[in-house]
């Protein structure tokens, strides 16, 4: 009988105390994997999703959530800008490009970003890498909407759909209400990014301009029709005769500028970068953020509470260790007969010790690979939640370094849990044991 054999039958023997031993391992390995996992492939899908612009202009109050929400579509921004103020900053540095854009609408909880078409010539959603279509074209006239790969995908939209776009996320926080007197077409469907924007819906800002007059020239008139006034309007919403003559400033507003400043060929980042944003600073009615920066604050904020993941999981970890140790300890109870007769057979005191310490390996091996299993289904559940709840496309990667850290570590924890059980075998009597059941 060769020590494999009797290290297999000794834990068949006790198949369900192997079993949780193995889970209990197995548990905190999937949790460490998950949390090294995320952390990093989180890192690159944030830093993936600014795109190449250099800065990002709002009204918000917080950089950091003039990002999220002009970028990463957290929360529709509250505090729009002028388009005279766009105009007027559009001038004042060499620009690549400077786009406008709008938030504030949605389609079945898609966010829809009103914008211009430099948003698709002249930006870039992952640098170096201009959108592409999957299918139709970019929209070239008003109430026209281009989606985004995931928002096709969840709203099972296609080319020539007629859709009706939600004021807000459609909460009653946001007002909620349809624009359904202005249908909008689809014409085109974009290509994965792995970024935010493919859970976007794409229309042009006239159009976004003359549906939310409209919501204004209602209120007008009933505010009118209150106070006893006559309707002399030249045109009635119920015949949806807004055109862009009657948008004034209330209407012609954004909520956000995407910027890039001219660059050298083989350099994304000009001389003059830090210039300009420290110039643009000295503004309080604007925020100016860079992305960039933005995401490696909010990295580290996450880092230091992943840190903490961490080293709750490695305590868990740590328990599970104890829970082995227990585990072998108290079999040792019921099978000091076992260990005598192996004493009886030749069996040394050595080869137990190594027998009760290849065991406790064992089941730490085992643990570590029902853990990475675990692990690689957590990081995939995961990352789907990222998906739905922040629009960004992670993607879960188990690679070598952690693969090879966390089992060796495993392992190594699990061998040295064993060495007090190993202990025990190797003292075990030999005299006292052997002795006829009675």
């Amino acid at each position: 009988m060769t020590d494999w054999t009797i290290i297999l039958r000794s834990l068949s023997s006790r198949l369900f105390s192997t079993a949780t031993t193995v889970f209990t391992v197995a548990v905190p390995v999937a949790l460490l994997l998950v949390l090294l996992t995320m952390r990093e492939s989180g890192r690159k899908a944030f830093e993936r999703g600014s795109g190449d612009m250099h800065m990002l202009v709002t009204a918000e109050d917080s950089s950091l959530v003039a990002v999220l929400n002009g970028i990463f579509y957290a929360n529709p921004p509250r505090r729009p800008l002028p388009l005279a103020r766009y105009e007027q900053l559009a001038k004042q540095a060499p620009w690549a490009y400077a786009v406008p854009i709008q938030q504030g609408d949605s389609f079945l909880g898609q966010p829809v970003l009103a914008t211009t078409p430099e948003f698709f010539t002249k930006f870039k959603p992952n640098p170096g890498e201009p959108w592409a279509l999957r299918d139709g074209r970019f929209f070239e006239a008003n109430f026209e909407v281009v989606l985004g790969a995931e928002a096709a995908a969840r709203t099972r939209l296609r080319v020539g759909n007629v859709i009706h776009l939600t004021h807000g996320t459609g909460s009653s926080r946001d007002g909620g209400h349809v624009h359904d007197e202005f249908d909008y077409k689809v014409v085109g469907i974009l290509k994965p990014t792995g970024g935010s924007h493919d859970r976007a819906l794409f229309t042009n800002l006239e159009s976004s301009w003359l549906i939310h007059a409209l919501d204004r020239l209602e209120k007008d008139h009933a505010k009118e029709q209150a106070a006893g006034q006559a309707h002399d309007h030249d045109h009635d919403h119920h015949d949806h005769a807004v055109t862009a003559a009657d948008l004034t400033d209330e209407d012609r507003k954004i909520t956000g500028v995407y910027l890039r400043l001219v660059t050298r060929e083989g350099s994304d980042t000009p001389a003059n970068l830090q210039q300009v944003f420290d110039q643009l600073r000295r503004d309080t009615t604007i925020n100016v953020a860079a992305p960039f920066s933005e995401i490696r604050k909010l990295d580290l904020i996450v880092g230091n509470v992943n840190r903490l993941f961490v080293a709750v999981a490695v305590a868990v970890l740590v328990g599970s260790g104890v829970a082995i140790m227990l585990a072998l300890y108290n079999s040792m109870d019921l099978r000091r007969r076992q260990i005598a007769v192996l004493r009886v057979l030749g069996a040394s005191g050595v080869r137990v010790f190594g027998l009760v310490v290849t065991e406790s390996t064992l089941i730490g091996l085992m643990g570590a690979a029902a853990g990475i299993v675990l692990g690689w289904a957590g990081s995939h559940v995961a990352a789907m939640f990222m998906k739905d709840q922040l629009g960004l496309v992670v993607r879960p990667e188990l690679t070598p370094a952690f693969l090879v850290l966390v089992t060796v570590g495993t392992v190594a924890l699990s061998t040295l849990a064993g060495v007090i059980p190993a202990i025990k075998a190797y003292r075990t009597s030999v005299c006292d044991h052997l002795r006829p059941i009675g």
